[in-house]
């Protein structure tokens, strides 16, 4: 565990942003010219108290040695330009992952698209939509849900993976599943993408199986199992605390390769803990890889919301993922992806004007 955390802040878009970083009154982030910054909150921790301090980039060299040797190193990842080691993904454009759950009790559309006929018009149309990542999964992660056999898993979703690449060879096919049998499978099959959302937990062997065949994975944060990740989640600092667990697994898992970060919105959070992670999302970028969150129609937006609440939650997903996408993250996991793509086009347009 470390005693220093570096987070970007103080952003800047578009022209202005190509500017400052030309007079190096600004950094790029990610290597992008059409987002800056010239700020850096600087965490640290000792123990259970955290402190947090605000600076202006160029007074990192008066800083003492030990802080400063930690920022240095942060700064490096924060400014450099992310591999694209995703079949057809560019990290430097804004991508969006599109939900299909083959699931009966998925918490939104459980059993909307099981049938093999509905399920392949819903990836047509996903994709049509703007998205370029399809995210297939045959057991629901929903707050109380019970786990599945790998064999009913594999009965769910074996005809979509088999058959995807068929019918789409340049969209990135991930799977959503916490099983190495049906990671095996799925990657034989040819899956571009492994998605568990249990951080490579649940199962012992997915970890060195998903290393061992170098494919690229989404290193998700859950606290607990989907049956209990809900009764009173707890962290000393939820934002440090996932912190360590991405840099820790990141390095003994996988070796720091072909890591898509994920902070599992939802998953063992509450209110309070969604909303750290959402506002200061850009504390991950120090870590060096893409960030990938998914807000979609999620709980915390009806918290919020209230009265105003509505089925889809569609304003609130797209509120979330415009903010998110100002902090620099590159990859949205949503449902309802043609609504989404438009807000995003539209922000981007704003935004870089």
């Amino acid at each position: 565990m470390r005693k220093y955390y570096t987070r970007p802040c103080n952003f800047y878009y578009g022209k202005n942003a190509r500017r400052l970083i030309y007079l190096k009154k600004a950094l790029p982030l990610n290597g992008k010219p059409n987002i800056a910054f010239d700020q850096i909150e600087i965490f640290s921790r000792h123990k259970k108290k955290i402190k947090s301090n605000l600076i202006y980039f160029k007074n990192i060299k008066k800083l003492t040695q030990a802080v400063k040797r930690v920022v240095t190193k942060d700064l490096k990842n924060i400014v450099s330009k992310r591999n694209n080691f995703l079949k057809n993904i560019n990290f430097s454009e804004t991508s969006i992952m599109g939900v299909l759950n083959l699931t009966p009790d998925s918490f939104s559309d459980g059993g909307k698209f099981n049938s093999k006929k509905k399920s392949f018009h819903r990836i047509a149309d996903m994709i049509k939509s703007g998205a370029s990542i399809i995210d297939v999964g045959g057991e629901s992660t929903r707050p109380g849900s019970n786990t599945i056999t790998p064999k009913s898993e594999w009965q769910r979703i074996e005809h979509v993976i088999k058959n995807f690449k068929k019918k789409h060879k340049s969209i990135c096919l991930s799977v959503d599943t916490r099983k190495s049998e049906i990671m095996l499978k799925s990657i034989k099959s040819g899956a571009d993408l492994i998605n568990d959302v249990s951080g490579f937990n649940f199962d012992s062997r997915s970890a060195s199986q998903v290393k061992r065949l170098q494919i690229p994975k989404i290193l998700h944060h859950m606290q607990g199992t989907p049956n209990t990740m809900q009764k009173n989640p707890k962290y000393t600092n939820v934002l440090l605390d996932i912190f360590d667990f991405f840099e820790e697994n990141s390095h003994q898992k996988f070796n720091n390769k072909k890591i898509i970060l994920d902070p599992g919105i939802g998953f063992g959070k509450n209110l309070k803990h969604n909303l750290t992670l959402i506002s200061k999302i850009s504390l991950f970028h120090s870590l060096g890889f893409p960030i990938l969150v998914g807000t979609s129609r999620k709980r915390f937006i009806g918290y919020i919301s209230g009265k105003h609440d509505s089925k889809y939650r569609t304003g609130g997903t797209l509120a979330s993922v415009l903010f998110l996408l100002s902090q620099g993250v590159q990859i949205f996991r949503v449902h309802d992806v043609k609504e989404v793509k438009q807000g995003i086009l539209v922000f981007e347009k704003i935004l870089l004007n």
